[in-house]
């Protein structure tokens, strides 16, 4: 058969040819990346700390939130701990164990975290945070000395609490969000596909959480068929959960909890004044998929700045049924940017903004393969465009006073989808057009952090202004709401071996519907949270509850009809939640458990039928989670089981009338296993997902079938060249095929899932500059 043929004579460039060209790419970036991270690269970076002790000590103190172990840290040294302000909000420690001094084991406990720390007499000083090299925490030269402040700040106590810390994610090399929150079985992210991603927090959907990137609100409830929240993992530095039970300063709507992301700055990447960059290649064998991220960034003389930008290019995956799922390639850019000055007085000023934008052909409903119930009219694939950007201006006090350190923040987030509409085939209307939904915010807060001896009370105000909007060539309207919230959250070491954490909010809203109709509404929120040391370094009992006020939630855009009845007005919704829990720690063994339960009441779920304007729903999700696990030093292993029952109205969830509610969950087992072998500068792990079957489904509608995914990888970094890391990657090593339990329609007969990829081998380069 001869060639197929252009204009003027010249051969197309076939599928084959691009696929063999994407492979060259790769290989080229990924050998490239080596090469250059291999060249000599002179680093200055190492720095003794003023003062030792050499009295060795037994310790054991395993992985947790870092304010929690520099109080287990100051018990097992006999050294008093003075921490400053906002230093551990975030992150979690590096597990301790076996006989050290008190240096070493801080200097082991601090790694990862990027903190300063210095121990003179009998105090052991920890600072802010400063860039790691190597994995061990530096001082950075001319550093100002920060005030002591309390032996506890509490960085965010809270009885729910998960930590997904800058090593966390470093280990996992997400790509998507999913990866993010793999090896949490409580938490669930349903799709394979990045841009119909939702989060589901024991079963509850994102929506009904407090989502901040960088500290800015997000509001982005679009489209039904998209993901509520669109991020790149490669821009984060962290993220916490806290689940159920949230903080008043966490922020308005903190109904079933709190998800904060938290972005990558200068700060993290380099120990003092200078420059650097890095860059990342990876390809997906199994959709030939090429992603590629660079960054530079710099610090001098108080000012700093980063730049990153992301692409990925690819193919339709192919699951483990050996199908292709149609819909799935990957057309990917995203990037962060952020410039930030500090004056000597210490006052710093921050601006951020962080995009990403997915335009490729989806599955007409983006959040399943397909539904006997489409329309004849409708094709099977269509284009969709979702762009989300977030902007966020700070300003914080990095010398603060125990009575001052004030955080000033304003934002702006913004999700849009473009997707063509396909009308019912009728003469004078075109057979399709453009839709577009939209949702913003311009949110902000001051607050200001009053510390004492035994911990610290965080005071202020907040504020939102939402939009909902829809263009649509017969149905354009738009639903809009402002609030202003007062609250207070204490966090407080009042006795030994007790931490509390409790606080209030008040918050008034003003919702406008799309006929224009108004109503104002007003409501109050309290929490309150704490652990007690049963029998102090081995076992502690946690416990939390929260009632919770959010106001009218908007609608989803492309539901919206401006001819909704809103009757009397809709309800504004409230939550209940409830935590108990044990944890118990001994020689690197963790074992842990805890029971929940989330009550949403009058959860507002419309749908576009003029009377259904107001609709709304009650939730419960109730269940327990234990886990266990053993930290060696150089490696540890995971296990952990969640039970989860979630109901709509009394009866068992579904994914449908659960849209932007709740979602099937049941009974999910995650296992983590990694170890690194330090002198050769290789980690190697593995890590599996089991879903168990789950019939507990309404009347006539599908079991949901379990699964078992196992994943592996390697990783390499040169002991003489640590700033080159290789990675070999291997998932679904038995290719399963299988959707998320969290996936849409797994239950209906007249639905095919969105399927996730089949095995899958994925190499990576990084090389920093």
């Amino acid at each position: 058969m001869s060639s197929p043929k252009c204009r003027k004579g010249q051969p197309l460039i076939t599928a084959d040819h691009r696929l063999r060209g994407r492979r060259l790419l790769a290989t080229t970036a990924i050998v490239g990346l080596s090469s250059l991270a291999l060249m000599p690269i002179s680093t200055a970076f190492a720095q003794e700390t003023t003062s030792r002790v050499s009295s060795a000590r037994t310790f054991s103190i395993p992985s947790q939130p870092l304010a929690s172990a520099l109080n287990a840290f100051g018990r097992q040294s006999g050294l008093q701990v003075t921490l400053a302000a906002a230093t551990s909000q975030g992150l979690r420690s590096t597990a301790v164990n076996g006989t050290l001094n008190p240096e070493q084991a801080l200097a082991q406990l601090l790694s990862g975290t990027g903190i300063s720390y210095s121990i003179n007499g009998g105090t052991a000083l920890v600072g802010s945070a400063e860039p790691t090299v190597g994995g061990a925490a530096v001082g950075v030269p001319g550093a100002t000395a920060l005030d002591p402040i309390s032996a506890f700040t509490g960085g965010g106590l809270g009885a729910g609490e998960i930590v997904i810390s800058s090593e966390d994610l470093k280990r996992k090399n997400p790509a998507n969000i999913a990866d993010v929150f793999s090896g949490e079985p409580g938490i669930s992210v349903g799709s394979s596909l990045p841009m119909s991603q939702k989060v589901y927090v024991h079963g509850i959907e994102e929506t009904s959480l407090a989502v901040t990137m960088d500290g800015g609100r997000q509001n982005n409830k679009v489209f039904h068929h998209n993901g509520t929240n669109l991020i790149d993992p490669g821009l984060l530095k962290a993220v916490s959960v806290d689940a159920g039970v949230a903080p008043a300063d966490a922020g308005p709507g903190a109904l079933a909890g709190a998800i904060a992301y938290e972005t990558i700055d200068a700060r993290d990447l380099l120990a003092g004044d200078g420059f650097g960059g890095f860059a990342t290649s990876s390809y997906n064998f199994n959709s030939d998929t090429v992603t590629t991220g660079v960054s530079a960034y710099g610090m001098r003389d108080g000012f700093e700045f980063l730049g990153y930008l992301n692409f990925g290019k690819g193919n339709d995956f192919t699951a483990g049924n050996g199908q292709d799922v149609a819909g799935t390639t990957t057309d990917l850019l995203s990037g962060l940017g952020k410039l930030a000055y500090e004056f000597d007085s210490g006052d710093r000023f921050e601006i951020s903004h962080d995009s990403i934008r997915d335009d490729a052909p989806r599955p007409f409903r983006a959040n399943m393969g397909s539904t006997t119930g489409s329309k004849p009219w409708e094709p099977l694939i269509r284009d969709y465009t979702l762009e989300r950007g977030n902007t966020v201006f700070t300003y914080t006090d990095s010398t603060p006073e125990g009575w001052w350190d004030p955080t000033v923040l304003l934002a702006y987030s913004k999700t849009e989808v473009e997707v063509p509409v396909y009308p019912k085939p009728t003469p004078g209307l075109p057979v399709s057009y453009q839709g577009t939904g939209a949702s913003d915010s311009f949110n902000g807060k001051f607050e200001n952090k009053f510390s004492f001896d035994i911990g610290n009370v965080i005071a202020g105000v907040d504020f939102y202004n939402d939009e909902a909007k829809l263009r649509d060539l017969f149905d354009s309207g738009s639903e809009k709401a402002r609030n202003i919230g007062v609250y207070a959250q204490a966090r407080l070491e009042p006795f030994e071996r007790t931490r509390l954490s409790f606080g209030a909010r008040g918050d008034n809203q003003h919702f406008t519907g799309t006929t224009g109709q108004e109503w104002t509404n007003s409501g109050f929120s309290g929490n309150v949270s704490g652990e007690y040391d049963l029998i102090e370094d081995l076992l502690t009992a946690k416990a939390g509850y929260s009632h919770v006020w959010a106001g009218v939630p908007l609608a989803e855009n492309f539901i919206i009809n401006p001819k909704w009845d809103y009757g009397q007005g809709p309800k504004p919704v409230t939550a209940d939640n409830v935590v108990l829990g044990l944890e118990a720690n001994y020689n690197g063994f963790t074992v842990e458990g805890s029971i929940f339960q989330t009550d949403l009441d009058d959860a507002r779920t419309p749908r576009y039928a003029v009377a259904r304007g107001i609709e709304a729903h009650d939730v419960r999700s109730r269940g327990f989670e234990i886990g266990g696990g053993y930290n060696w030093g150089d490696g540890y292993f995971k296990v952990k089981y969640a039970n989860i029952d979630v109901e709509i109205d009394g009866k068992p969830a579904d994914s449908d009338l659960g849209t932007y509610l709740a979602t099937p969950a049941g009974q999910i087992i995650t296992l983590q296993a990694v170890h690194t072998l330090t002198d050769w500068g290789v980690t190697f792990g593995a890590d599996a997902e089991i879903a168990l079957d789950y019939d507990d489904v309404a009347a006539g509608y599908k079991p949901l079938e379990g699964y078992e995914v196992f994943n592996a990888f390697v990783e390499y970094v040169p002991p003489q060249h640590s700033n080159l890391t290789l990675r070999a990657e291997l998932k679904n090593i038995f290719d399963e095929t299988y959707s998320d339990r969290a996936t849409y329609g797994q239950e209906f007969g007249a639905v095919t899932p969105l399927y996730e990829p089949g095995r899958s081998f994925i190499l990576t380069a990084r090389a920093a500059f």
